[in-house]
């Protein structure tokens, strides 16, 4: 029997006053609900909450209408705010979270996606300039692929994160002009090739034509047809640029600067910045005035000069010009510019094609579901029993999907988790976040596939993040693992500090015929916001340690003979540094390990001061006035002088204390700063803490070669100041009967002292006084 519904009003003992049905004692159906405070609600109740749709109206002028859920506004509706933002959209428990398109005060528009109040997702945003970006965010920054589009033409194709453009991408001038490079923060890093305007370069065409362009490339964003619709009606710039090929050469673009955007309440209305308002130009030749007359700025048609720059953090600091003349076309003439034959990898046979997807798509549906089994179960130390080939999970992933597993794209595999309950404590001591460890690995961003790095032909993949590294696996490098690991679980639990290879799981896939795949994951010891501009393998020994020079590239892993510098360090930082090498080098002496080496990364600074006095005017060459000289280049050399990084007192207030898939230690004492607790500061980068490995400055000093001077006499150098990251990898390998065989035999035709292959103590103090080399101990 229904209960009488009456329609009445009531007054209650605060003010709040009622009008409306009920339903028992509590509001239900249709009502006008007030409050003594002046907020007025007036649509559908249900159980006393406000449910269904409804209209709510704030004293501010803020008013909402749309769907409400047990009294939160939740669905779909439009509120405007007091400053007559509007907001039109999905809404979750008072949140924007889905998507929405809001209409700021000042006229930006944003129309995305949105996650817990910010932009997260796919999105569009237009600045009221004219200005606009379409692509990926991230906490309400322009995080990922995306492109923008400046009011006066410009526009970038490529990579961001955290507002800033960051990674590989291209940049097309108004006038034609385009610059393929990589950026970090939001500044040119690293090498780059610029194509003036009226450049028919072969190479920039079948770009063009793979990446899906027009021959002259007059839409890069020909995917993104909202922003295309922009382009005719754009309007006067705000900001005027100078010619593409000055801007390139000498200007630093911080178009995006730090975007970030985040609703605390209802009544918050922040905007993002426009881009076009932090445009700097360091270079006192740089004109802030828009030139119209494009000749100055393009080349001859049909011309084919290419300025090759290098970057570091935004300071041009190698330009050479190029001037590729075209070869008349014959018959099925061989391209001079041929792709190099990749050395395959046994793991590569078994993923023939496209199944090189399918072994990346098996290793995210293994983890998600053996990190969200072992997960729950409550936390306890390990035992004996937790160790060894028997202590595993398995679990068969049929495509279809079974009582325990979804159903997949993939092929049908078999799956084996190694020693869960180690690894899961592990991860735990390593203070990582069983969540975040998955959203890393398995979310939506997928992994990337890199190229090895060394001789084993292992594959490798890098989480969309950066965070982990995952690598196939030799059965001998598993068994050797497996039986290492109970030391090495006591060893990275005594010694926080430790620079050995932090493991995070260890697994095997079985597909249909009885292949296995057996892969580790790693923490990445270069995860950093700042750019590693040069990285080396340290081992220690001599022979064959040295890379072919026609073979290196900008991110190719040199070798001990390729190392040309000596890192003078605080005399703490040192003494911190070779305390822990001789402790995990002892740990590895016990195990029986040889051949590992110290993967070490170098980041050079380029304090911004500086950058005036490092581009001259006439780095940014004219092209037309360039002779043509086939293929004969020009370079320009600028050196960095010296700028000493400065150490401070750690505050934890200033700096990410958050652990990294490589950072676990303590914070470092630095002995100029009276032996306390440091952070470094690094123009351009800010304020980051100094720990074992990570964020470690040095100078770099490099020894000169001078023409007609006795260098008994006098010794030149070039000093720089860099940021050091570091740590102990390739630790699988045992020196077993086959290794003391080759031993034997390269002994017979080589140094026994300089070849890689030594018994283990031998191995440690070699590789330790190695360091003491190139580390040197400060008088």
């Amino acid at each position: 029997m229904e209960d009488n519904e009456r329609l009445t009003e009531k007054t209650f003992s605060n003010g709040d006053i009622y009008v409306g049905t009920f339903k028992g004692l509590l509001p239900h159906g249709k009502g006008k609900y007030t409050w003594s405070g002046g907020i007025f609600y007036e649509g559908d109740w249900e159980g006393g909450k406000m449910t269904g749709k409804g209209h709510i109206v704030w004293p501010s002028g803020a008013e909402y209408v749309g769907d409400f859920s047990g009294g939160y506004l939740h669905g779909f509706g439009t509120f405007t705010g007091p400053d007559g933002s509007v907001y039109r959209g999905i809404w979750r428990m008072n949140i924007r979270h889905g998507l929405g398109r809001k209409e700021y005060s000042n006229k930006d528009v944003y129309d995305g996606a949105w996650k817990e109040g910010v932009h997260e997702g796919s999105g569009t945003y237009s600045w009221n300039s004219g200005n606009t970006y379409i692509g990926n965010w991230k906490g309400g920054k322009m995080c990922g692929r995306g492109v923008m589009k400046w009011v006066n033409g410009d526009i970038f194709d490529g990579s961001w994160l955290n507002g800033y453009r960051h990674g590989s991408g291209v940049y097309r001038f108004a006038d034609g002009g385009y610059y393929f490079g990589i950026w970090s923060k939001g500044l040119k890093d690293g090498k780059g090739k610029f194509y003036p305007a009226g450049s028919k370069h072969p190479l920039l065409r079948k770009l063009f034509s793979t990446l899906g362009y027009d021959d002259d490339a007059n839409s890069v964003l020909s995917h993104s047809s909202s922003l295309n619709a922009e382009e005719s009606r754009t309007r006067k710039p705000s900001v005027k640029r100078s010619l593409s090929d000055k801007i390139s050469g000498s200007g630093s673009f911080r178009s995006s600067g730090r975007i970030s955007h985040r609703t605390s309440s209802l009544g918050e209305n922040r905007n993002l910045q426009d881009p076009a308002g932090e445009f700097i130009c360091d270079n006192s030749s740089c004109k802030l005035s828009h030139v119209t007359n494009e000749g100055q700025s393009e080349v001859q048609d049909g011309s084919t000069i290419v300025f090759e720059r290098e970057y570091v953090q935004g300071v041009l600091i190698t330009e050479k010009i190029r001037n590729y003349a075209e070869v008349p076309h014959k018959g099925k003439q061989r391209s001079k510019f041929s792709v190099k034959e990749v050395k395959r990898s046994s793991c590569v046979d078994i993923f023939e094609g496209n199944r090189s997807y399918y072994l990346m798509l098996n290793l995210q549906l293994g983890i998600r579901y053996t990190v969200g089994k072992i997960t729950p179960v409550p936390m306890r130390e390990v035992r004996t029993s937790d160790f060894g080939d028997r202590a595993r999970i398995r679990m068969y992933f049929p495509r279809k999907g079974s009582q325990f597993t979804p159903p997949h794209h993939s092929v049908d595999f078999y799956w084996k988790d190694y020693c869960p309950m180690v690894f899961r404590n592990l991860r735990e001591m390593f203070k990582l976040d069983a969540a975040e460890y998955m959203m890393s690995i398995c979310g939506d961003d997928g992994l990337r596939e890199l190229s090895s790095p060394g001789k084993s032909g292992s594959i490798f993949y890098l989480s969309h993040d950066d965070r982990f590294v995952i690598k196939t696996l030799k059965k001998y490098e598993l068994k050797v693992l497996l039986k290492m690991l109970p030391k090495y679980y006591s060893h990275v639990g005594e010694h926080e500090n430790t620079l050995i290879t932090k493991f995070f799981g260890l697994h095997r896939i079985t597909l249909r015929g009885r292949r296995k795949v057996r892969f580790v994951v790693m923490g990445n010891m270069f995860c950093t916001e700042l750019r590693i501009h040069r990285s080396y393998d340290l081992k220690g020994s001599s022979v064959g340690r040295f890379t072919d020079k026609d073979k290196i590239k900008e991110n190719t892993t040199l070798k001990d003979l390729d190392l040309s510098y000596e890192f003078h360090m605080d005399k703490l930082l040192r003494e911190s540094l070779f305390k822990q090498i001789s402790i995990d080098c002892m740990f590895l002496e016990s195990q029986q390990i040889i051949d590992y080496s110290l993967l070490l990364g170098l980041h050079f600074s380029a304090p911004e001061h500086l950058k005036p006095l490092l581009e001259p005017p006439n780095t940014t060459s004219n092209p037309e006035s360039s002779p043509a000289d086939d293929g004969i280049s020009s370079q320009v050399e600028l050196m960095i002088p010296p700028k000493g990084l400065l150490l401070v007192t750690h505050e934890p207030n200033f700096v990410s204390t958050a652990p990294g898939p490589h950072i676990r230690g303590n914070t470092l004492r630095a002995y100029s700063v009276g032996d306390k607790e440091v952070d470094l500061l690094l123009p351009g980068a800010g304020r980051l803490r100094v720990q074992l490995g990570v964020n470690m400055p040095a100078q770099a000093n490099r020894r000169l070669s001078e023409n007609g001077v006795d260098s008994m006499e006098v010794e030149l150098f070039e000093v720089y100041d860099v940021v050091l990251y570091m740590g102990i990898i390739d630790i699988l390998q045992e020196y077993n009967m086959k290794k003391k065989i080759e031993h034997a035999y390269k002994s017979l035709h080589f140094d026994p002292m300089k070849i890689s292959v030594v018994e283990p103590k031998l191995y440690a103090s070699r590789f330790i006084n190695f360091l003491r080399k190139i580390f040197p101990e400060q008088p």
